[in-house]
């Protein structure tokens, strides 16, 4: 006698059932969902280009690493005369000048990433270094490190503050900051140099800010270890997503519940962050700051973003491409001082390396993923 109950008659005529196809439409969009998740080696490594393709970092790592070979073997074949590969020039110029830009681009790129500039950049810089050896003078170093980088991140804050609140463009607003930033750093330690006292500048302060280690100086793990970080909370974090979301359409993403103002504050004061530990390492290096001389790094900062394949208007950038842009300009400045040419050259580099930048940019507009 069958026993079963009607439920258990359901679910075993339902399993016996052959399955009912999925509509043509549904299975289109299931199979496309599947195919952007490569699941071999090569796939990923596929993917992981054409990532960077899109955003600039993939053309310019090309570009660089060209010059670079190219420089190696000019050293190569004239030693004497362009002494590119002489340990003196890798470590005492080029892993100490490379790693601090940088640092510095890639504050500014995350923040150009959110749709912002900051160019009280370079203004900061003096003022956090000044604090650094005012207080290191009086309480030493390790509370300085503190109370640089803390007074950094406050500035950024400010800037970023202004910004939201009255909605002037940061362009502007920042500009005018810079001055106003400059004359702080003056007020608080006059026209004067700030120096270290003897025995302030310690050989643990050296070594951690400023080591030499042969072909390198502990500013390159400063760098690797900075951007290690900055690349996982931009590329692998929610954090980063926002960031994306913010420049790329403020009000998109405001419409799924980011609030952009808040992530706009937080790369600024991600910037001063990035902007406090350069000027530590500076003012180790250089054993001092002179307020009102460090106007220039906000001008190669951006340059770097931009050549590394930062978007002007925000929403396209990678880590990777903003460091490559730091070396290739500090490379290529390098090498124009090996070859004995004129002093403005750099500077003119630089300028052109903007306007190419841009219009290279803006041409990869559509292959961002």
């Amino acid at each position: 006698m069958n026993t079963k109950t009607t439920e258990e008659q359901a679910a075993s005529n339902a399993a016996e059932a052959p399955a009912v196809p999925l509509p043509l439409e549904e299975q289109s969009i299931r199979r496309r969902l599947a195919d952007s998740q490569p699941t071999t080696t090569l796939g990923r490594l596929k993917e992981n280009l054409y990532y960077l393709r899109g955003r600039g970092a993939l053309e310019i790592s090309i570009v660089y690493g060209v010059i670079l070979v190219s420089f190696i073997v000019a050293a190569s074949v004239n030693s004497a005369g362009f002494p590119f590969l002489n340990e003196n020039n890798l470590s005492g110029v080029l892993s100490q000048s490379i790693p601090v830009l940088a640092i510095l681009a890639i504050g500014a790129g995350v923040l150009m990433i959110a749709g912002e500039f900051d160019l009280s950049m370079g203004p900061v810089i003096g003022l956090s270094a000044v604090i650094f050896i005012r207080v290191a003078n009086a309480h030493g170093w390790p509370i300085a490190f503190v109370a640089a980088v803390g007074a950094a991140v406050a500035v950024g804050l400010i800037n970023g503050t202004i910004v939201v609140v009255t909605r002037i463009p940061s362009f502007i607003a920042t500009l005018g900051m810079s001055f106003f930033w400059t004359g702080v750093s003056i007020y608080i330690n006059g026209l004067t140099p700030a120096v270290f006292f003897p025995g302030v500048r310690t050989e643990t302060a050296v070594n951690i800010f400023a080591g030499d280690f042969g072909y390198f100086r502990s500013q390159v793990l400063w760098l690797i270890a900075l951007g290690v970080i900055a690349w996982f909370f931009l590329h692998r974090h929610r954090l980063g997503n926002r960031v994306f979301a913010v420049g790329g359409n403020a009000a998109a993403a405001k419409a799924v519940s980011i609030k952009p103002n808040v992530v706009r504050l937080q790369a600024f004061a991600f910037m001063g962050l990035m902007t406090g530990i350069a000027s530590v390492l500076i003012a180790v290096r250089t054993s001092g700051m002179q307020p009102g001389t460090t106007e220039d790094y906000t001008l190669l900062a951006i340059a770097a973003a931009v050549v590394g394949g930062c978007s002007l208007t925000g929403g396209r950038g990678t880590i990777l491409g903003m460091v490559i842009g730091a070396a290739l300009i500090r490379t290529i400045e390098n090498g124009l001082i090996l070859g004995k040419a004129p002093g403005f050259y750099v500077q003119l580099f630089v300028g052109v390396s903007i306007v190419i930048a841009a219009v290279f940019n803006k041409l990869m507009e559509g292959k961002a993923t």
